[in-house]
């Protein structure tokens, strides 16, 4: 293993080792994301779109199922690392993914059992009902392969393979990209087409991880049964970041559902343009978080090294390229926004909600790359209240009564406005935070 690149790197060579590979990842998973709902709005069928968007919040469960064990198994390790604990490492990475299987096959048979009044909740109308039902129960087959790839891309980044991790994802998705139009276009399967290229693409990373795992001499991971333990704090160390994560995972999903109920008021084609602009935001978004991912095992490093002085000068550096990176896309965005729209589908009423939709939603994107690194670093660090109190805070605690009262005073446009002005409070909850924490490492070197 290169530990180089942990202790010896300059600050910007060892976020670019890091940060770069997990951009390039997120911009596949972005891709990855807009190739469903592009190719199923070239069916030109507004309601696919919507069963697509009614869908998405329900299938992000299952990727929080994986973020417990991965976001929280890769902070954990890293740290372990950072310790010069090499042991227990192969121990946490069995632990996630043994547990990540038994997890997968609870969803699997929730999702089938429960099939009808998830799709109640969702918000689907009688037009949708049945394509957003094809498309989870497709889903609900692959669930244990969406699963473990979440969490061991993860896993893998955290003890600083952040190129196989990156080449991993990539698979998965140049998988699903290829299959879409296939698929869906091609067999005619429409959004049950999309689903099943999303399971393949699952399948593909997952065996492709399970590779790098078993046969590399390079990695201190493992999958063998004999390392799985329940001793030495693993379970506690692993969900006590993970859980905050998977919250933030399960409230970003109901927020979602939250809005789409609202949403469908305003008729069907208003939840298709709201999928469509978040669609198209993800890309804003996922660069931002890629870079704040990006960073999480260096963080974790330096942090169980009790680097302070360098952990703090990778935050910097880090949101200095966020806020960079999301004001540029931000002016593209807000002049390009109607042809942007156009590009996911030609309903001339999609496109006139959407292009409103998208602009706003850029007006948090400049800044909210600051809060990822905030978010991510916390759970890095095992902050395990701090990452529980920003992740229940973006799409809950703050989120929940903006979107209500907005749309209570000032309707559709109260809606759409909720998510950036959630953002900008919680990013000054996150600079709260920190001050504190910088604090005291600064009372604990005066004591030292």
């Amino acid at each position: 293993m290169n530990l180089e690149v942990f202790e010896h790197y300059p600050v910007p060579r060892a976020v670019a080792s890091f940060a770069i590979p997990s951009i390039l990842t997120s911009l596949v998973t972005v891709f990855y994301n807009m190739a469903d709902t592009f190719f199923v709005g070239q069916t030109g069928d507004p309601n696919q779109v919507a069963a697509v968007s009614l869908a998405t919040p329900v299938f992000l469960l299952l990727m929080a199922c994986g973020n417990i064990f991965g976001v929280g198994g890769s902070s954990f390790l890293s740290r372990a690392l950072g310790e010069g604990k090499r042991e227990k490492v192969k121990k946490i990475s069995c632990f996630c993914f043994i547990s990540c299987i038994v997890v997968g096959l609870l969803m699997m048979f929730l999702f089938l059992g429960a099939m009808p009044m998830i799709l109640q909740i969702a918000g689907s109308s009688p037009n949708t009902e049945g394509f957003a039902r094809d498309y989870l129960s497709c889903c609900a087959y692959g669930a244990v392969f969406v699963v473990v790839s979440v969490a061991l891309g993860n896993i893998v980044r955290g003890e600083g393979a952040a190129k196989t991790a990156m080449f991993g994802m990539m698979l998965g998705t140049i998988v699903n990209i290829l299959l879409d139009p296939i698929m869906i276009l091609g067999m005619g399967m429409g959004v049950k087409g999309a689903a099943w290229a999303t399971v393949i693409g699952n399948v593909s990373s997952t065996l492709f991880y399970l590779g790098y795992i078993i046969f590399s001499r390079k990695t201190s991971l493992s999958i063998n049964p004999k390392y799985f333990s329940l001793k030495e704090g693993i379970p506690f160390g692993v969900l006590a970041i993970g859980i905050p994560v998977f919250l933030n995972n399960v409230l970003m999903s109901t927020s979602n559902v939250l809005m789409n109920n609202f949403l469908v008021k305003y008729g069907d084609v208003a939840v298709a343009a709201m999928g469509v602009a978040m669609k198209a935001n993800m890309l804003v978004v996922f660069l931002q978080m890629g870079i704040a991912m990006g960073i999480q095992p260096l963080v974790g490093y330096c942090y169980g090294a009790k680097n302070h002085d360098r952990l703090k000068s990778v935050m910097k550096f880090s949101m200095i390229c966020s806020v960079i990176i999301g004001f540029t896309l931000t002016l593209v965005y807000l002049i390009f926004s109607e042809k942007i729209v156009g590009i996911f589908i030609q309903d001339e009423n999609v496109i006139i909600y959407g292009e409103k939709m998208l602009r706003a939603l850029m007006v948090s994107s400049s800044v909210i790359g600051i809060m990822f690194v905030f978010t991510f670093s916390f759970q890095a660090m095992g902050k395990a209240v701090s990452s529980l109190i920003l992740s229940i805070s973006r799409q809950g605690l703050i989120f929940f009564p903006v979107i209500v009262l907005s749309n209570m005073f000032f309707g559709l446009n109260g809606i759409i406005f909720a998510q950036p002005i959630a953002d900008l409070g919680c990013l000054i909850i996150a600079v709260i935070m920190f001050i504190h924490l910088s604090n005291q490492w600064q009372k604990e070197k005066v004591i030292q």
